[in-house]
């Protein structure tokens, strides 16, 4: 069975049902550690790097339950499916209760059994296909905003200028069960501030000049979805004190109405602002703060996770050549090597400025450092300064790329050629011309 195929730990004591699901998973494609005992499974499952669990809740030695409940307290624990008979029902649905994905009842239908631990798989790899960045610190923040979209407890995003926090906020809204209810994204910053309030809540017809008929505001567009609000720092203090009474109430009233309206949505705020030295000065109130600081999503500037660059790259890439219909093959590794040493003081904001810049501008076929940093165009070295020739900076930069493909792999050398679109044979050349070690 191939290396890549999909994976799955199997906890089953009885050797005929066992063997059975083993022989019918490896005809699915689907390869099996295969454990007889609870104490086996719970010892080697850390290690496994399992998509999902199949567990009978009858063992001889620890049951499913206290099995499932060891692996739950491990990060990343894999989702559980459990075998049970009719009359552990009651106990089945009481994982479900704690967490465990799903349960069939024996005897089962194969075909049903194939379904469920498919969809139980595919969500896991959804799960686990980078959405936000590779580094290891995006995918902590990405872990953190699956866990909080299933609650409805008010998030506030934190972080640089240009980090991403309107992405974020709407990739939590992506996630939630509440997806396809609208999402209305307010930037505090961009609307003046005499008309802040009738744009967030709304006003009767009447309520001031020019008012001719009703306006629906931010939040009750809302509805059951979310309002989201960019750079809340910005607000004014009295507006900062009718928002507390939205958190707090749950109700608000439309400018110059006097009938109270339900807000039903989930609150996301964002800002760069330092909510610390703000309330101590007085210019955001303490209460507020506390209201919507439930959960703190805190964004990291780009120069701490150089290992999104090449990544955020490529996805850029990608979708401003097909929207630009651009002729432009690819991005260089020269130009790689140049956005690695840059220092992205605008973040990703900044990132995907220049690259669509390059991809409207650039000459290609291939987008050069040029093209990313115009500005630093001309001469690159003062008198008496040496600076090798571009075979070498070519050299370098295939270099580094290489050891970053042999990092990502765990220096598996066909993994990391395959990664590289290269063959096995040509990257260990490479890797012997480069002096990396392949001899």
């Amino acid at each position: 069975m191939s290396p890549d195929a999909p994976r799955i730990g199997l906890v089953e004591d009885d050797p005929i049902m066992g063997e059975s699901l083993v022989q019918r998973l490896a005809l699915e494609g689907i390869a099996v550690c295969w454990w007889q005992t609870g104490q086996e499974a719970a010892s080697a499952l850390p290690g496994a790097h399992v998509q999902a669990v199949v567990c009978d809740i009858r063992l001889p030695d620890l049951d499913g339950e206290t099995l499932f409940r060891q692996v739950a307290r491990t990060p990343d624990a894999p989702p559980f499916l459990f075998i049970t008979g009719h009359a552990d029902i009651d106990q089945a649905v009481r994982l479900m209760r704690s967490g465990a994905a799903d349960y069939v009842t024996k005897p089962f239908e194969m075909a049903d059994f194939l379904v469920r631990l498919g969809d139980l798989m595919r969500s896991r790899a959804d799960e686990h296909a980078p959405a936000l960045g590779t580094s290891a610190a995006m995918r902590e923040v990405e872990r953190l905003l699956r866990r909080v979209a299933r609650i409805g407890s008010p998030v506030l995003i934190t972080g640089e200028t240009g980090t991403g926090k309107d992405v974020a906020a709407r990739f939590l809204h992506a996630v939630s069960d509440n997806a396809s209810k609208p999402f209305m994204a307010v930037n505090c910053a961009a609307i003046p501030a005499d008309l802040m309030e009738s744009e967030l809540f709304g006003h009767e017809r009447g309520a001031f000049t020019g008012a001719v008929q009703r306006h629906l505001g931010y939040a009750e567009r809302a509805a059951d979805g979310v309002l989201f609000l960019d750079e809340i720092a910005e607000l004014r203090p009295d507006l900062q004190a009718k928002l507390l009474r939205v958190v707090e109430n749950r109700i608000f009233h439309r400018l110059g109405g006097e009938q109270p309206l339900p807000f039903r949505g989930r609150l996301i705020t964002a800002s760069s602002a330092d909510f610390p030295a703000l309330v101590q000065a007085g210019r955001f109130r303490q209460d507020l703060y506390y209201r919507i600081n439930v959960v703190t999503v805190r964004m990291p500037p780009l120069r701490e996770r150089p290992e999104d660059v090449v990544w955020l790259m490529a996805r850029f890439f990608a979708a401003l050549t097909e929207r630009m219909d651009s002729s432009l093959k690819g991005i260089s590794a020269l130009a790689q090597e140049a956005a690695l040493a840059h220092a992205w003081p605008g973040n990703v904001r900044e990132l995907h400025n220049r690259m669509e810049r390059a991809v409207a501008l650039g000459l290609g076929p291939w987008m050069m450092p040029g093209d990313l940093f115009p500005e630093a165009a001309g001469p690159v070295a003062g008198p008496g300064q040496q600076i090798g020739s571009l075979e070498d900076a070519r050299a370098d930069a295939e270099k580094r790329h290489i050891l970053r493909a042999l990092e990502a792999t765990g220096g598996e050398v066909a993994a990391a050629a395959k990664l590289l679109g290269i063959g096995r044979t040509t990257l260990w050349e490479k890797m012997r011309r480069l002096d990396l070690g392949a001899d």
